[in-house]
C-alpha cells in the first residue's frame, strides 16, 4: 500500500475548473499518479446515486487502464456495487466497525485521523491498511475540514511507534510535500494542485521526485 499512496489524487465533479473529472483524471494518470479517490462532496457535486455511481465507474475504468488503485470515499455501497479497490472514511462517516464488518478483505480501508490516539485507535481496529493524516496545512478544498495540524503530527504518530502506512492530506503542494515526507508520510494526497493548475503533469512528476528524494 506504501507505494500506492505516493502521488494520491483526490478529486470529484465539485473540484474541478478546467474540462471535467473525467478529463483531469486521465490527463493526472498520464502524469504518473499512483492512486484515485473518488470523492463526491460538497455543494457542486453531483447529487443523484445514479449521476454518481455513473461517474464512479466511468472513474474506475480509466484507472483500470492505468493500473492505478481507484477509491471511494465513504460510500461502502457504492464502493462494493462496482467492486473498487477500496473505501475511505472519516471520523465523521459510516462507523468504521460497520465498515470493516462489510468490506473487510473484498477490498482496502483507508481511515482519516487527526491525532495520535485516533492513530492508535485505527492500528488496534487491525483492518486498516492506512491512515490520512490532517489536514496538514490550510485547504480550500473541503469545507468542514478539522483544524490545521502541521507536519508535527506526522512525527508525533510515528514517535508513538505507528508503522501503518501514512498518507499526508489538506494544502500539499511542491512547495511543502519535503516537509510532509521528512515527518513520516509514506505519500501525500493533492485535489488543488492538480485541478486548480494548467499543468499537473510537472507538478505531479515533481512530487513523485521528491517522494523518491526523501
Amino acid at each position: 500500500m506504501r507505494g500506492a499512496l505516493a502521488v494520491y489524487f483526490i478529486a470529484g465533479t465539485q473540484d474541478i475548473v478546467r474540462g471535467n473529472l473525467p478529463w483531469v483524471l486521465e490527463q493526472a494518470l498520464i502524469a504518473g499518479i499512483t492512486c484515485f479517490q473518488y470523492r463526491e462532496k460538497g455543494a457542486r457535486s453531483l447529487q443523484s446515486k445514479d449521476e454518481r455511481k455513473e461517474m464512479a465507474l466511468t472513474c474506475q475504468q480509466l484507472c483500470q487502464e492505468y493500473q492505478v488503485p481507484f477509491i471511494v470515499n465513504d460510500d461502502v455501497t457504492l464502493a462494493l456495487e462496482i467492486g473498487a479497490d477500496g473505501i475511505h472514511v472519516g471520523q465523521d462517516d459510516e462507523e468504521i466497525l460497520e465498515v470493516i464488518r462489510r468490506v473487510a478483505g473484498k477490498m482496502k480501508i483507508g481511515l482519516s485521523v487527526h491525532s495520535v490516539s485516533e492513530a492508535e485507535e485505527a492500528v488496534r481496529l487491525g483492518a486498516i491498511d492506512y491512515i490520512g493524516v490532517g489536514p496538514i496545512f490550510p485547504t480550500i478544498s473541503k469545507d468542514d475540514a478539522e483544524p490545521v495540524s502541521g507536519a508535527g503530527i506526522l512525527e508525533e504518530i510515528r514517535r508513538a511507534g505507528i508503522a501503518i502506512p501514512i498518507v499526508g492530506i489538506g494544502g500539499i503542494k511542491e512547495a511543502n510535500c519535503a516537509e510532509v515526507l521528512v515527518a513520516g508520510a509514506d505519500g501525500v494526497s493533492v485535489i488543488s494542485a492538480i485541478t486548480r493548475l494548467d499543468n499537473c503533469q510537472a507538478t505531479i512528476q515533481n512530487l513523485k521526485n521528491l517522494r523518491s528524494a526523501n
